[in-house]
Order: C-alpha cells, then structure tokens, then sequence
C-alpha cells in the first residue's frame, strides 16, 4: 500500500480493521475498533476547516492539532477509559499506516491520554463464601431439569482455584491438563496470546477427572479426546460465553449468595477470589502477577492493597480498640 497520503480515512479504517482481522479478536473488539476510530474520525471532520462529511475526509489532513481537537471533543461526555481505549485503537491504527508507509510518522504520542485509574479487585463477600458455593454446587441443589453437579463443580473451581477468565475458561480443551499425580499442570491460552501453565492441586484434579468421568457416562468416550473442548453444556456442545454465564449465575442463585456477587464482576469475581485469597495468604504481587497473567505488576499490585485495606478494617473493628479511646492521659508540665 503505497501513495495513498491522499486516501479517505473510512477507505483505511477498512484496511486496518482487515488486517487486524488475521489476530482472530473476537466481534465485540473488532466493532469497538471501528466504533472508535469512525466516532473521531468524524469530529475531525466536523472541526476541519472547512468542515467536510466524514466521507471526504483524508489521511492527510488529521495533523495532530486536529487530532487534538477531535479527541477533546471525544472525551468530553465519556469515561476516562473509553477515552484511553479509543487513543490505544487510533495508535494501532498510526502504527499499521506507517508501516505501511502510508503516513511519515504517527501523530498519536502528541494526543493527551487519561490515565485511567486501574479497576479494583471485586471478590465474592463473605469468608465462606466460595466453600458454601461449591458446595451447593456439589449437591445439586435447585429445581434443575438435568442436573449434572460434576460439571457445576468444575467449572467453579477452575474459577476459584486456577483464577481462570471466561475466554481461558472456553478455550480449554481436555488435553490443556497434564503431568503426573502430584505433578498436574493445566495450559492456559492467555489475553493477548499470552500463554501460561498453572500448577494443579489434587482437589482441582480430583474434581475435573470426576467430571471428565460423568461426561464419559453421559456421551461416550469418544467425547474427552485431547483435543475435544473441556466444558460442554448438557448436550454435549461446546460451552459457549452466554451459556458458562448463565451457570455460573445459577450456581449463585442456587446457593443463595447472589447479593454476595459485586455488580459487574458475575463471573470475574472467581478470578478475584481467587487473587484475593492469594494475597491474604501471604503471595507477593509477582507471584499473583504470574497466576493471573496479568501484563503489567501495577494489576497485581491493587489485590495486595485491597487486602491490606481489608485487615485494617478487620483491626478497627476489634472491640478492644475501641476501649482505648480516653485513656490518653495528658502529659505533665
């Protein structure tokens, strides 16, 4: 792609999003990309002078002045987050022009970014919590039309106990786990193509092989070769994102701790339970950072501070503390 510094900006937004087509993103990323770069692109075009419809709009023209405009006037009714998601997508967008020397250079790094704040950890409330959640799980409880609690159950540990996300969760295939009794580890196929491999503990072992079984029993062995997907639905279909959401929200509903559920976190509150209860348990931000897969220490950070936060709380609740209010005595002299 060369000589086409003159090209209307919707004609290369098309080229950059096919491109970006090749890294599998899913529908929901690839229309946020084009909803980000078309919403700027168009108030560039309103600010131009003269103001032109987005169809005329050319590469050219969006100098990093206009730019500047355009994004002001972007974040002016919008989240500091989506106002950062929307500056990362431009850079992408740059970055793929100028390698593909369409544009000299990327005008993006003179746009001012927000820093967003990072989001805090939203873990289940409630100490025994995650315990009365599998164990409901476990036995079955609630009217269901065709119970089956092993694969409840193994759903939910793998949440709790490997700190898995929704996407890792319905990218594991049966032979993701591996190694020897003691020795188990599962392969998980992490955000932005990161890959990891977890230690698996006996009980999470013990609890996926029982499922495994009770899924041989229902669909014939056939069905748990190494590369058939971990988690099915009751036909025997690969677990999709509305369905493993839809469990997971009975599973709450079953035992009973939905309003210990942080709103916006249904499912990502296991993987917070998960770090969270790592930091109270002494792991440092390294080792959390590790386990989760998380990009940058900073993350890993906020579930240490949130537990520190929460000891404090646990300390100033202490009766005792309370006793010792006026017993200062003042200071001769």
């Amino acid at each position: 792609m060369h000589d086409k510094s003159g090209e209307p900006v919707i004609e290369l937004v098309a080229e950059f999003l096919t491109a970006r087509a090749t890294r599998k993103p899913s529908p929901h990323t690839q229309e946020a990309y084009r909803r980000d770069l078309l919403a700027v692109a168009a108030l560039a075009a309103e600010l131009a002078t003269p103001p032109l419809p987005l169809a005329d709009l050319r590469i050219d023209a969006l100098s990093p002045g206009l730019l500047r405009s355009a994004f002001a006037r972007f974040a002016a009714d919008r989240a500091a987050t989506s106002v950062g998601r929307a500056w990362s997508t431009w850079n992408g967008f740059f970055t793929f022009l100028v390698a593909e020397q369409v544009v000299p250079g990327n005008p993006m790094p003179a746009v001012g970014r927000p820093r967003a704040p990072l989001p805090q950890p939203k873990p289940l409330r409630g100490e025994d919590t995650p315990e009365r959640l599998l164990t409901s799980a476990a036995r079955g409880e609630g009217r269901q039309r065709d119970p089956w609690p092993e694969r409840d159950v193994a759903v939910l540990a793998l949440a709790l106990c490997a700190g898995l996300r929704l996407s890792e969760l319905l990218a594991l295939r049966v032979g993701s786990l591996s190694g020897r009794p003691g020795e188990r580890r599962v392969e998980v196929a992490g955000k932005g193509g990161r890959p990891r491999v977890l230690p698996v503990e006996p009980g999470l072992d013990a609890v996926v092989s029982d499922y495994l079984d009770s899924r041989v029993r229902r669909f014939g062995a056939r069905t748990v070769r190494p590369d058939s997907p971990l988690l099915v639905d009751r036909r025997g279909e690969p677990l999709r994102r509305g369905g493993l959401q839809y469990l997971v929200e009975s599973c709450y509903r079953r035992a009973g701790v939905g309003d210990r559920v942080p709103a916006g976190a249904r499912l990502h509150a296991l993987r917070h339970t998960f770090a969270t209860r790592l930091a109270e348990d002494g792991a440092g931000a390294a080792e959390i950072m590790r386990l989760l897969g998380h990009a940058s220490l900073a993350s890993s950070q906020t579930y240490i501070e949130v537990t520190a936060g929460q000891q404090r709380e646990a300390v100033r609740a202490n009766r005792t503390n309370r006793a010792l209010v006026g017993l200062v005595w003042p200071q001769p002299g």
